[in-house]
């Protein structure tokens, strides 16, 4: 009974947003005494059966906010496009950290578990309300830049691999798609491998100059953090479909062209999500266009330091 109300609730509630141009917001989770909101950015026209995207903001795991008005632009594209948006918040493990480093791994290690966990949470909560909310829950895609892309990329990874926190889902379930600016996989088993089961079908935007989140790899030993450069390597190898657009030169800025390569977005959900077809596209692109801001060179030192308390 509780659940049917609930379900009426939800229902009328996204009703009224759309009607008042709104945003329907939920709390999906409550962890470590955080609360955890969703904000839901449903489409004009209405389907019973739409593609979500499920967005994960960046800013290192110190900062960053899913309503900040840049984003919010980017789901307005999407819901126009006809795909359900779903924008999440998350724990910010790495707030307080002053040195980051392949010797002082650990504490990045744990904010991108705490990250997946809540992404899981998320995940699970489309799954349990994907009818009121006009979901394919087959077809939910995680989206994410910088720090939101390393969560989106790395939760399809342990999933995959039925590692850790994947079995907060359904055994069953797979994601319908995984779209990254400028992210990359942390392996504590070597090369990237997906064991269990094949990755979900994967776009990745990365600069081939990025410093922040590696384009190539930093690898110790067994533990390592590999970017587009050498995933797209291991999906090539595995027959897996990608889509990878590098960007020649270019820094940590590719992280936030999300509203400028919505049309690329929109193709690979159709083509990869929708067609399922089975591609591997591989681009490397010189976009004298897109502008080079200061903190599109910066590294860990200049993001975790004494500043970040």
């Amino acid at each position: 009974m509780k659940t049917k109300i609930f379900s009426l609730l939800l229902a009328l509630f996204i009703a009224s947003s759309i009607y008042c141009q709104d945003v329907a917001t939920f709390l999906f989770a409550e962890k470590d005494g955080e609360k955890l909101y969703m904000d839901i950015y449903q489409p004009e026209k209405m389907s019973s059966d739409s593609i979500c995207v499920m967005f994960i903001f960046g800013g290192g795991f110190i900062s960053g906010a899913r309503n900040e008005s840049t984003h919010v632009e980017y789901y307005n594209m999407l819901t126009e496009h006809g795909y359900v948006v779903a924008a999440i918040d998350y724990r910010l493990g790495l707030k307080g950290v002053t040195k980051l480093g392949p010797l002082n791994h650990k504490p990045l290690e744990k904010a991108i578990s705490m990250a997946v966990e809540d992404v899981y949470s998320a995940t699970n909560y489309l799954i349990n309300n994907s009818k009121v909310l006009n979901i394919n829950p087959k077809n939910i895609v995680l989206c994410g830049s910088s720090a939101g892309a390393i969560t989106a990329l790395q939760a399809d990874y342990i999933l995959a691999n039925k590692l850790e926190s994947s079995e907060m889902l359904p055994e069953s379930f797979k994601y319908g798609g995984i779209i990254s600016f400028s992210g990359a996989i942390l392996s504590k088993q070597g090369k990237v491998k997906w064991r269990e089961q094949a990755p979900a079908p994967t776009l990745m935007f990365h600069g081939t100059a990025d410093k922040l989140v590696t384009y190539k790899q930093i690898k110790i030993f067994r533990l390592g953090f590999f970017g587009a450069d050498p995933l797209s390597k291991r999906f090539n190898k595995y027959d897996y479909p990608y889509y990878v657009y590098r960007f020649e030169d270019n820094g940590h800025e590719i992280a936030m062209q999300m509203k400028n390569k919505i049309d690329e977005t929109v193709w690979f959900i159709n083509n990869y999500v929708v067609k399922q077809k089975d591609l591997q596209i591989d681009l490397l692109i010189n976009d004298p266009d897109i502008k080079k801001p200061q903190y599109g060179s910066h590294g860990p030192k200049d993001l975790y330091n004494k500043d970040n308390k």
